[in-house]
């Protein structure tokens, strides 16, 4: 839930703070004194647009700062909160509550923070959909959008209807992929036969040529080493003629005396003394002698190794030719040729325009598309079902918003496809428009009075109905779960009297399960309140106008009351009707939370 918030240079206000707590808070003022900066601030907590003409005048910016907290019992709620923090690095505080920081510049740029840590205000909008519920003052217009009216239904029944609509958007998706590539194929065919004969003498000549991975590499190391081989060579045999006294072939080098014939002679001499001393260098001379032996034989097998063949280097350079011919149409090296050529082998087998291949493509369309019929249809079939369910439901409780003879119906039919649909699906006789949320159009119908025919709500509601639809629509599909916030800002405007009651009276209802937030101008809404807050405008000749926030007592509620109800806070009379107000409002409370 929402614990704190901190509004600084936004709209009217200068400073402010406000507490929150569970249950129904209300929020009350004069006009023009800055209620619906709040609303403004947790639209700006939810990643919202910013907007530099909010930015308070003479203030270089504007910052919102929201405390959140998660209740424990909410555990789907903590997962997808620490899901969110877990991506971008960010932390819980101390206690285990959450801050989320917006900032606006005068120069209309904003900065997001959540946790401490800088993140974009996308990731602020996903760490408070599943806190935060913001109903402002044009909100209502969305549920005139027929999308809008089908996810209600979608979430009123979302047990059931989640499951299907995942089945379908998968079943859809495979569909969708194989009669683009089916469509593809067919109207491209001689484009994609040209594509397919680049790509099969492409292969063909990779192929033929053969490369290994690293190759190039190792054959610019190897003529490399060849170039040099007979500086190689010389270098090797003189240091094994001065070790052995002779030559590669074994024929003795003039003149030379060697350090193996040294070192012997060495060893003889201080052995045949008897000079412990002297004979103790002996071993000593003797390990000189096999490392010497060792060298030779190993400089022996090098020049063995040495390739003997004058042809070599030739055969290589020529292989290095061929390489680079690759290398230059494909890639820039070898691995780069090879990995291409991965590549193609599976291009090739996508644009095979054969005609085997393109009837077995054919077949898939045809089980796929019958596959994704079968789910839209099971789909349509649990969305019909649960509109009945909905309409009595929303019905019922406008029955107790003072539209007793009013009813809802929730109508739920298939969308043709139209002339330039670009993926209509066969249901039966008829060709739908598949989109991602199913084959449906869902469109919520108003019959203001019994007896009267049921209208688009766009055509039959007023202001006034439609604020009091929307009201009923969330509390119904609040249902039982936990954790959410819910803010309505003037959800009660353009009604009045017994209707306004009413609508207190569902939302102190709603306020059970959710922690609601409720700007109101309505003294029999803002009696039924946990808690009441009042927006405070002082115009000051220097600074100008200021807003602030504060918690009312209970005898200050009574005069907020008293105001509220047409400016009576100086009188008994209102007074008396605003301390009656508050009793009424506290007698339903208790009734319906008995």
């Amino acid at each position: 839930m929402l614990a704190e918030i901190r509004i600084d240079g936004l709209g009217v206000i200068s400073s402010a703070c406000a507490q929150f707590h569970e249950g129904l808070t209300v929020l009350t003022g004069e006009t023009g004194a800055g209620k619906t900066m709040v609303v403004t601030s947790l639209h700006l907590l939810s990643g919202a647009r910013a907007d530099a003409g909010r930015v308070r005048i003479g203030a270089s910016r504007a910052i919102v700062e929201g405390r959140f907290t998660v209740d424990e019992a909410a555990v789907q709620i903590d997962r997808q909160v620490t899901r969110v923090l877990e991506s971008c690095g960010a932390e819980r505080d101390e206690d285990g509550s959450i801050i989320a920081v917006r900032t606006v510049g005068g120069d209309g740029r904003s900065r997001a923070h959540l946790g401490g840590r800088s993140v974009p205000a996308g990731v602020l909008s996903q760490f408070t959909d599943p806190l935060l519920t913001v109903h402002g003052q044009n909100d209502q217009l969305r549920l005139l959008r027929p999308d809008e009216q089908r996810n209600a239904l979608d979430l009123f029944a979302d047990k059931n209807i989640g499951p299907l609509l995942a089945r379908y958007r998968k079943h859809r998706a495979e569909w969708v992929e194989c009669r683009a590539e089916f469509i593809e194929r067919t109207s491209r065919t001689r484009e994609l036969a040209q594509e397919a004969d680049q790509l099969t003498y492409a292969l063909e000549e990779i192929d033929r040529i053969a490369p290994s991975p690293g190759e190039d590499s190792a054959i610019v190391t190897e003529v490399r080493r060849l170039g040099d081989l007979d500086s190689l060579r010389s270098a090797a045999e003189g240091a094994q003629a001065a070790l052995t006294g002779s030559d590669d072939s074994g024929g003795s080098v003039d003149g030379v005396s060697a350090a193996l014939d040294l070192l012997g002679e060495a060893r003889s001499r201080i052995e045949a003394s008897d000079d412990p001393a002297l004979t103790g260098l002996g071993p000593r001379l003797g390990e000189a002698i096999a490392v010497v032996a060792d060298v030779s034989g190993e400089l022996s097998g090098y020049l063995s190794a040495l390739p003997s063949d004058p042809d070599a280097l030739d055969m290589l350079l020529t292989r290095q030719a061929e390489l680079k011919t690759l290398t230059r149409k494909y890639a820039a090296d070898i691995d780069g040729v090879l990995a291409w050529a991965d590549n193609a082998r599976d291009r090739l087998a996508k644009i095979d325009v054969s005609a085997d291949a393109l009837a077995d493509l054919a077949a898939r369309v045809d089980v796929t598309a019958g596959a994704t019929a079968e789910a839209a249809v099971k789909l349509t079939a649990a969305r019909v079902k649960a509109a009945s369910k909905l309409a009595k439901s929303v019905s019922e409780e406008l029955a107790g918003l003072a539209m007793g003879r009013a009813a809802l119906e929730v109508s739920v039919r298939p969308r043709d496809a139209g002339p330039h649909d670009a993926a209509p699906l066969k249901i039966g006789d008829r060709e739908l428009h598949a989109g991602m949320s199913g084959v449906d159009e869902v469109e919520f119908r108003l019959a203001a009075h019994s007896g009267a025919q049921s209208l688009p709500i766009s055509r039959s509601a007023s202001g006034g109905e439609l604020s009091r639809v929307m009201l009923a629509l969330e509390v119904v599909l609040a249902g039982s779960d936990r954790g959410a916030t819910m803010v309505f800002d003037e959800v009660d405007a353009g009604v009045g009297g017994r209707a306004a009651v009413e609508i207190g009276r569902r939302l102190a209802r709603l306020a059970r399960t959710h922690q609601v937030i409720v700007v109101t101008h309505l003294p029999q809404v803002a009696a039924f309140a946990d808690t009441h807050l009042v927006v405070d405008k002082v115009d000051d000749a220097r600074s100008g106008v200021n807003s602030g926030v504060r918690t009312l007592t209970e005898d200050e509620r009574v005069v907020e009351l008293a105001r509220m109800l047409a400016g009576l806070d100086d009188t008994e009379t209102g007074r008396a009707h605003a301390e009656e107000l508050l009793a009424i409002a506290g007698q339903e409370r208790s009734t319906a939370l008995a």
